[in-house]
């Protein structure tokens, strides 16, 4: 495999996942990225593998890159850019420094839980329930250690604060933010204590520092772009900028870079440690257990590998996740929505289900990271916009694309999956996933067509359409030599 493939398609995919992530926010908005990479790195480095397995480590990658999602970091980008503070290279060293932090632990995590799915050492339910429990424990720790004290009407902040404060801005107006960095990674570095030097998992520990490269050069890096247009206005009143930068959605492009690097660098990663990827084969000699089962198999508890859920049980945590997402999400039930927003308490039920059982990876990589996108776009176009109307904005937006990745998630996880190694799967779900989440985005975007005026959703509308085209090719071109080889 040769190193561009990873690096390039895993830019490509994180470009364009972090930068649709800038329509849909928080945890689950991230979960697309995680969700795309993941797709990318499985279909490219692990194509022969186990599809069950695989499954397993995207569902991880994906869900628990939005674990930083909790994190605040609109005031840490605005120390590079308000206008307030032009010229302060201090407060742009700190904003900085602040963001390399907090995209660190980002996707540090990613990279942990991902490296975790696809490592040699195998992690049961109950395992993955305990160390959620630690990593929760850790974060409240972390969050009185670094995050405390906080009483803005007594102006008194934690010691440590990368949001806007009175150090910066003395005599203005502020509103402090709550921050929560530390409790992350406490969390992030407890974890990876565990899988080191307890578990012995070499992947997992040597991919979460990729991702915390990744999210520490990405996010800093993708702002400078931000931060250089807010400081040098007089740069873009000349030439092609003058029609250009009036339609350039300059957040968006720190997004879509960070989204870039951070993507590179996983894959980087992952290429540099190949050899630890240990993910049972598809042409074990168990064949189809591996990763495929009948009716009777899935109504049974299964005591196999790690796998200790059964079919009944996964249903009930199906629609427990599902029910406090959508009030979490779309509720006005303030304590569920309290609660289900930190990412670590949201990720409690999907990792230990995806750990133990055989339906849930697939319902976590299809419907159940679309359903929040698919809310959030009929909320907007729908309700706030009024941009079509109720009946063709539901069934457009919402109940064929869930309707599809329900589907898809079937089709994988029960019968037709028999003859799918994980580089197929992988290969299909890409295509799956990348025009899903690129379709309701450009229609978030009121759809931005290049031939007609353009608007500040026009520039970045192209960046993703170069995304998804490139991702489509690789897999068209690049073929997963994933069959079994007795089918």
């Amino acid at each position: 495999m040769p190193l561009w493939q990873p690096v390039l398609l895993a830019a490509l995919a994180g470009g364009m996942g972090w930068g649709i992530r800038g329509q849909y926010g928080h945890e689950t908005g991230a979960m697309i990225a995680g969700l795309l990479v993941s797709l990318v790195l499985v279909f490219l480095l692990c194509p022969q593998a186990a599809l069950l397995p695989a499954a397993r480590a995207v569902a991880m990658g994906t869900i628990t890159i939005g674990f930083g999602g909790s994190m605040t970091y609109g005031q840490t980008v605005g120390l590079t850019h308000d206008a307030p503070l032009i010229g302060n290279w201090a407060a742009l060293r700190w904003g900085m420094f602040g963001l390399a932090i907090k995209g660190g632990i980002w996707i540090g995590f990613a990279g942990l839980f991902l490296g975790m799915g696809l490592g040699s050492v195998r992690y049961r339910a109950r395992e993955v329930l305990f160390l959620m429990l630690a990593m929760l424990a850790l974060y409240a720790f972390g969050v009185w250690a670094l995050n405390r004290p906080f009483d803005p009407a007594h102006k008194t902040l934690p010691w440590i604060y990368f949001s806007d404060d009175w150090h910066w801005e003395p005599g203005a107006d502020l509103k402090p933010r709550r921050e929560c960095w530390g409790g992350l990674l406490f969390a992030l570095l407890g974890a990876w204590a565990w899988v080191s030097a307890i578990r012995r998992d070499r992947l997992a520990r040597n991919l979460e520092w990729w991702g915390m490269v990744g999210g520490a050069l990405g996010f800093p890096l993708g702002q400078s772009l931000q931060a250089f247009h807010a400081w040098n206005p007089e740069l873009f009143k000349t030439g092609i900028w003058l029609r250009l930068d009036p339609v350039m959605n300059w957040w968006n492009w720190m997004e879509t870079t960070f989204g870039a690097i951070m993507g590179a660098c996983l894959g980087l990663g992952l290429w540099l440690n190949s050899r630890h990827i240990a993910l049972p084969e598809n042409s074990s000699s168990r064949g189809n257990e591996a990763h495929a089962f009948t009716l009777n198999e899935a109504t049974a508890t299964t005591s196999t590998g790690n796998s200790h859920v059964t079919l009944a049980l996964e249903w009930v945590l199906v629609s427990l996740h599902v029910t406090l997402l959508v009030l979490a999400e779309f509720g006005s039930v303030r304590a569920i929505s309290s609660f289900y927003d930190l990412g670590l308490v949201l990720a409690l039920i999907p990792m230990v289900a995806v750990a133990g059982g055989r339906w849930w990876p697939f319902f976590l990589v299809f419907p159940i990271t679309a359903l929040p996108i698919a809310g959030k776009t009929i909320r907007q176009l729908v309700y706030r916009e009024q941009a079509i109307g109720l009946v063709p904005g539901w069934l457009l937006y919402g109940i064929l694309p869930l309707v599809l990745t329900i589907l898809a998630a079937i089709w994988f996880a029960w019968g037709s999956n028999r003859e799918l190694s994980a580089g197929e799967f992988a290969r299909r779900s890409l295509l799956i996933c990348t025009w899903l989440y690129f379709g309701l985005n450009y229609a978030f975007f009121h759809f931005p067509w290049p031939w007609t005026t353009w608007t500040s959703r026009t520039p970045n509308a192209l960046a993703f359409t170069f995304c998804a085209v490139g991702l489509t090719l690789a897999t068209i071109w690049i073929s997963p030599k994933g069959h079994r080889a007795d089918s």
